[in-house]
């Protein structure tokens, strides 16, 4: 169970966001409205990075964290239901992992669990019109987001974007290692022309630990946002996928009925 488990009086809750990446696995303790309220907690990430060895890290950034009432965890990969479905940039069999469950179960709190871009965008977006974030890392992660509502797994980093090169084969921290920051840019500008051209956002976030690598200037609606907005989207996303299951719910009540009366 998490330090200070014992919260005193009620109040706005707690929320620990947590960003796993290919480097290292960041937490932060955030306020109901996003502000942090600690130090952020960062530990390396394992390699081989197999559920085994992420969850270990996981209980030890979850110990360090301090006192908290649920946890939000971005993951870079395919998520459904708390449930991944694919994590191209870890290792091991993560394809039916229960990360939700998993997590409350070493934190002894509740948890929730989605793709990191996502998370990114919750601390990003301003909630109107579309808008698209983009994290530079490891990877590519990119989420979507129509007048503040989150459209899940868009994984488009996995995508072609110059003949049978990806997005995150052009744009990922191999090839930032490989040509150097000039080149590089160039690509991530020709992702994000790409970008704007398929998707006609008002606004794109850039966002990432290599984001601050960027060479030259930025397109008028393109904006650099700092890394730990990964960490304060998890406010909004916890109410966001709280009230998408809400919606799910709904919609199965009265198709329970139906069945029920059928019998």
């Amino acid at each position: 169970m998490a330090k200070g488990a014992k919260l005193g009086r009620a109040r706005a809750p707690v929320t620990l966001g947590v960003d796993i990446g290919g480097s290292g696995v960041k937490a932060m303790r955030v306020s109901a409205r996003g502000a942090p309220v600690s130090a952020r907690v960062r530990v390396v990430t394992p390699r081989p990075a197999t559920p085994r060895a992420l969850l270990a890290v996981l209980a030890q950034v979850v110990e360090a964290a301090g006192p908290f009432d649920r946890v939000v965890v971005g993951f870079p990969g395919v998520v459904e239901d708390g449930v991944v479905r694919s994590a191209p940039n870890l290792d091991g069999a993560w394809a039916g992992v229960d990360l939700a469950a998993r997590v409350a179960r070493l934190a002894g709190r509740p948890a929730k669990v989605l793709n990191d871009a996502g998370l990114h965008g919750f601390g990003a977006v301003a909630g109107e019109g579309v808008e698209v974030c983009v994290t530079l890392g490891t990877g590519m992660g990119f989420s979507l987001f129509v007048d503040g509502a989150y459209v899940p797994n868009v994984e488009l980093g996995h995508h072609p974007l110059r003949g049978a090169r990806t997005y995150e084969d052009l744009v990922g921290a191999p090839a930032l290692e490989k040509i150097g920051k000039r080149k590089w840019s160039r690509r991530v500008g020709e992702a994000l022309a790409q970008i704007q051209a398929t998707f006609n956002p008002r606004a794109i976030w850039v966002g990432g630990g290599n984001a601050r690598k960027l060479v030259g200037g930025l397109p008028r609606n393109v904006h650099a946002v700092a890394n730990v907005v990964g960490l304060l989207g998890g406010p909004r996303a916890w109410e966001a996928l709280e009230e998408a299951a809400a919606r799910r719910r709904a919609r199965a009540r009265p198709e329970t009925r139906r069945r029920r009366a059928a019998r």
